[in-house]
């Protein structure tokens, strides 16, 4: 382990990078270049004395949990990644397993995106990256630890969504497309330790989950209509659309609505509006009468919901 490299390193990494990067509120008084420290142990979801201490070259020998968690959370490509790890004296990632690596390109084409919620997700259903949009439709995704970030792992485990599935066949519908989802994965990558692990929590954690997997269904999805409830512009109805990167086998989830419709309206309103104020909860989980929405503080003492799956 080279520790004044690697800390050499992360902070290099971490100055060339602006909070929308990661879709992160910039604020207006800033003195540091590119990211603070505690916007990075946030989304990396490490504290801010540990990335310090690493950054300093007196940290201690970092797991590859934790390496992986930076590596995303630095938006770092994957022969950066590898590097990271060889720094922090960790082998990288063996080839046939799910990148958790953005690619740059389409992190490059979110930033485009600025007037459309997207999110970046890989094959084992990890959230990657998101935009400003997305977390003000969404809420505060940073907010979520990230062994939480999974689209799966919050459908199935998590403390509900701004998702309306108040309605039994829609719930079953979204469900079964995720499980889908997963069984498609599997097949492409057996190999994968952390799809074996999430499966693994999956089916001991949901009989839901179990019943239909054991199903075996596969079913391509290549478009959706979702119905979002949110505190400040109420219910809104949105197309989804995803968009395939077979490099990386990672895919932009697309929020959008017609030209002139009242959802086209109220996205206009949430580009102004941005993450609910501080304080301000979604007092409406995902129309699930078991389900309440997530009350943990952030660090930054924001309460919020999880993300849509």
């Amino acid at each position: 382990m080279d520790r004044t490299e690697l800390g050499r390193t992360l902070r290099t990494w971490r100055e060339r990078l602006r909070p929308a990067d990661l879709g992160l509120p910039a604020g207006t008084r800033r003195r540091t270049p590119g990211l603070r420290r505690e916007e990075v142990a946030q989304v990396a979801g490490i504290s801010v004395d540990y990335l310090t201490r690493l950054e300093q070259g007196r940290g201690p020998h970092p797991s590859d949990a934790v390496l992986g968690a930076l590596g995303r959370a630095l938006r770092l490509s994957t022969d950066e990644r590898d590097h990271l790890f060889t720094l922090g004296g960790v082998r990288p990632p063996a080839p046939g397993t799910i990148s958790a690596e953005p690619r740059p390109s389409l992190l490059r084409l979110m930033d485009r995106l600025t007037d459309l919620p997207v999110l970046l997700f890989n094959a084992r259903t990890d959230v990657l990256a998101w935009n400003a949009m997305a977390a003000a439709l969404l809420g505060d995704l940073s907010a979520v630890p990230p062994a939480e970030r999974n689209m799966a792992w919050l459908a199935f485990l998590g403390p509900g969504s701004r998702v309306v599935t108040d309605d039994a066949a829609e719930r079953d519908r979204l469900d079964r497309a995720l499980v889908s989802d997963l069984r498609s994965s599997s097949a492409r990558y057996p190999d994968d330790p952390g799809l074996h692990r999430l499966i693994a929590t999956l089916e001991k954690g949901s009989e839901r989950f179990a019943r239909m997997w054991a199903e075996r269904t596969v079913r391509v999805r290549h478009g959706d209509r979702k119905r979002i409830r949110h505190p400040q512009v109420g219910e809104l109805t949105l197309d989804c659309d995803t968009l395939h990167d077979a490099f990386d086998d990672q895919m932009l989830l697309v929020y959008s609505a017609a030209p002139g419709t009242p959802e086209a309206e109220a996205l206009a309103l949430l580009r102004v509006l941005g993450i609910e104020p501080h304080g301000e909860v979604n007092g409406v989980a995902d129309g699930r009468p078991d389900r309440a929405p997530d009350r943990r503080a952030t660090p930054t003492d924001r309460l919020t919901d999880h993300p849509i799956r």
